[in-house]
């Protein structure tokens, strides 16, 4: 009997170990972000080493915010690892420098134009549906000042000096809005040093094209295709008010000037390896 009770009692309860590491994923960890960053860093030297033993090629997805990453990260995160490629998946925060000299870099980009109008009406709905992240204090003065793009594009040079400065501000606080092409690659020096490690750049215009490259150097197979879901590709709803008159393009021009620069030269680098024919095959070491 004594023993009968002994298993009853060791299928109801999880062992003290396993409980206890619940506990703290669950209770603990989520709260300690920078512990939680430390062992997410540790867990991915680990991969490294590991599939470096494998023979296999490390590859990694930067994840440009707003440029069809949430779409290609959920068709690879289903194949990876997968022949002789691994494929790490980042978010938004990890950029060119986080990733080893070595190692290769995939990457999507957007004309940031179209970038901002996508980005605006993401915070404006908090990321919904797929995502929840409420306001910072500055993106709720945003939206409740500016209801579209354009208007707040519009009021990047607004005569009116209190206008003038809530767009300033809301252009400054407004994630993705914020952010620029070369907060993930640092400067044109140090991008063009690490050029040997860009595997692949894609851009958001001709996604399924593009992916249908990518999915090749990566020896994906022929049914490894893009999400038609919405919310899982996390693109806007239809029917938003996109629209931008001349002046609202022209401060966007200059607002992000650098990140059309970035775009041109990404442009150029595509345009010399189809010339030259230099892409290297994911056979050989990146």
């Amino acid at each position: 009997m004594r023993r009968a009770s002994q298993g009853v009692h060791a299928g109801r309860h999880r062992p003290r170990a396993t409980t206890v590491w619940l506990y703290l994923r669950r209770e603990w960890l989520p709260h300690r972000t920078g512990l939680r960053e430390t062992l997410s860093s540790l867990r991915l030297e680990i991969m490294r080493v590991f599939y470096r033993l494998q023979g296999k090629v490390l590859v990694h997805f930067l994840h440009v915010g707003k440029t069809g990453g949430s779409a290609v990260k959920h068709t690879l995160k289903h194949y990876h690892p997968r022949g002789r490629v691994a494929v790490f998946l980042h978010g938004h925060k990890v950029t060119l420098r986080d990733i080893p000299e070595g190692e290769g870099v995939i990457f999507f980009l957007r004309d940031p134009i179209s970038r901002f109008i996508s980005s605006f009406y993401s915070r404006q709905r908090e990321g919904r549906p797929r995502y929840i992240m409420p306001w910072t204090v500055e993106e709720r003065e945003a939206f409740e000042y500016f209801r579209t793009p354009g208007q707040l594009a519009e009021g990047i040079s607004s005569a009116n000096l209190e206008e003038r400065d809530r767009a300033h501000k809301a252009m400054r606080s407004i994630q993705h809005v914020r952010s620029s092409y070369w907060d993930w690659f640092e400067g044109e020096d140090y991008f063009r040093s690490r050029l040997p490690d860009i595997f692949f750049i894609g851009f958001q215009e001709r996604l399924t094209e593009d992916f249908l490259i990518l999915r090749s150097k990566l020896e994906l197979p022929d049914h490894a295709e893009l999400p038609d879901d919405e919310i899982i590709s996390h693109r806007s709803p239809p029917g938003l008010d996109k629209t931008l008159r001349d002046q609202a393009i022209e401060n966007l021009k200059k607002w992000y000037e650098k990140d059309f620069e970035f775009v041109r030269l990404c442009e150029e680098v595509l345009q010399q390896r189809s010339a030259l024919r230099t892409e290297q095959p994911v056979t050989l070491p990146l």
